[in-house]
This record gives C-alpha cells, structure tokens and sequence, in this order.
C-alpha cells in the first residue's frame, strides 16, 4: 500500500515566492498560462509601497491577483524574526495574518520566515499564532515531504540546478513516498535583469502532467496531514479518516479514495 495524491496523482509540485513587489503580475500570469499553483508570501507593512526603484502590489490588488493560489505571511515589515524580543515576533506574525486576512478574506495560515531565519522559539510562536507551516531558505534537492511543516525545506531556489532537479522530479526513486517537488524565489531575480526564460522554460516543461498535482503550499501541508493523521486497525487490515480530506491510496484492491469519515478494509 502507498498513498497517493489527491485523484491518484502520484506527485505533486508547488511553488513560493517571496516578498510581493511588482513583478508577481507577470509571474502569476505565467503559472496561470501553464496551470501552475503557488504560494504568494507577502509583507502586509510594504504593500502600496516603493523599494526606491521598483513598486510593491497594492492591497486592493491582492484578492484578485492572486485568485486561485495562496496569499501567506512573510512578516509585516520583513523583519528578521530570531532578532527580535518574543513580543515582537508574536506582533510581526499576528499582524502579518490579520491584514492579510482583511485583503483576501480567506484564513492565512502559511509563512516563510524572512531572510530564512528561525529559531525553535520563533517556530513555537508561529505555531501558537496559528500558522500551520513554513518555509526555510534551506534546499534539499530532494523530493521528500518535510518532517516537521514548521520548518519546511524546499527543493531548490529556482537559481539552482531547476531544470536538471526537474528532469529528476519526471521520474522520481520509487522509494520516495508522496514525491515532492518545491520551487522557491523572488519573482524581482526574473524581473530587474528582464530574463523570464527560466521560469517560462520550467512552466513550459513541467505543465499538462496528468501525473502531477498542482497545488499551493497549504493544499500540500493539509494533505499530507491526513494522511498521517489515519487510524488504523492493529492488524493494518482496516483504516479509518478521521479528517475532513479525502485520502488517496494505492492498495492490493486498487486506487481507493478514502472520503472524511469513512472506514475501510485494505
């Protein structure tokens, strides 16, 4: 038995990019052309603002720009959270999740810790504030799913070794359970050299895989969740979902789907 992504797909690939300046527009029109999904880590305190050279997106942009992906925290003011007295830290994330919260009127419950830094305090922080995952800077080249969401390492920084880990991704060790590819970044590293090619050439590479799951960062962490939240019987005959997510599997009966709630024999 193996679990599978949601409609069977057996891998999935999700992307993150940081900050919210002005070139998320372009990039957001590139996942939409290809069918991508990503997660857009913002900083509520820059928003409408300027860097001196280039502009942030505007608040009342945000619902509608990054309809169909996510919207997570990144910070209020980006600030470099390991740094700063505990109270600090609890009002650069708690108010990072209110305002954007107002913006999209969804719940936010993803983060990338700014500059990659992080510290055990600051993740139990995070986690009591209400965030459910985040992201380091630390890349793994590897498609395993994280251990512990608070303390996500990504794949690559779209920088590094993209589309070789890509070719990889295609056609992933058997070994690897719920395969995994993640792809972080800056969309201002496409935008102030005006060089695009790599994320079009991977968009163009990776889109249109009936194998693949597109997903957001919390589609992905709520999934994964499921399934290590299942039950089973003590002889592993019997499973039972006692989430709200459906759960794939591959079992010596087939593809089955495990709806919330439900309970079967494997």
């Amino acid at each position: 038995m193996k679990y599978l992504y949601p409609q069977g797909k057996a891998k999935a690939l999700t992307f993150s990019y940081d900050d919210g300046q002005e070139y998320d527009r372009r990039l957001v029109e590139i996942f939409n052309a290809h069918g991508l999904k990503g997660t857009f880590h913002l900083n509520s305190g820059t928003l409408g603002g300027n860097t001196g050279a280039e502009d942030f997106v505007k608040p009342d942009e945000i619902a509608a720009l990054y309809a169909g992906h996510e919207v997570a925290c990144h910070g209020v003011q980006h600030k470099n959270l390991p740094s700063l007295p505990r109270q600090q830290v609890l009002v650069e994330l708690a108010d990072d999740r209110k305002a954007l919260e107002r913006l999209t009127g969804k719940i936010v419950q993803g983060l990338s810790y700014a500059f990659g830094n992080y510290s055990q305090e600051v993740k139990e922080i995070a986690k009591a504030v209400g965030i459910k995952y985040s992201r380091t800077v630390n890349g793994t080249c590897g498609f395993f799913p994280p251990v512990d969401f608070l303390e996500w390492h990504p794949t690559c920084h779209h920088g590094y070794k993209l589309m070789e880990l890509g070719d990889s991704f295609l056609n992933p060790p058997g070994y690897v359970e719920l395969p995994l590819m993640y792809v972080w970044g800056h969309s201002y590293e496409f935008g102030r050299p005006k060089d695009w090619g790599i994320i079009e050439a991977f968009a163009d590479k990776m889109s249109g895989k009936e194998d693949i799951w597109y997903a957001t960062n919390m589609e992905i962490c709520d999934y994964i969740q499921a399934t290590r939240n299942l039950e089973y019987a003590a002889e592993s005959h019997m499973v039972h979902n006692p989430t709200a997510i459906s759960v794939w599997m591959d079992t010596n009966q087939g593809m089955i789907e495990l709806k919330p709630g439900e309970t079967k024999e494997i």
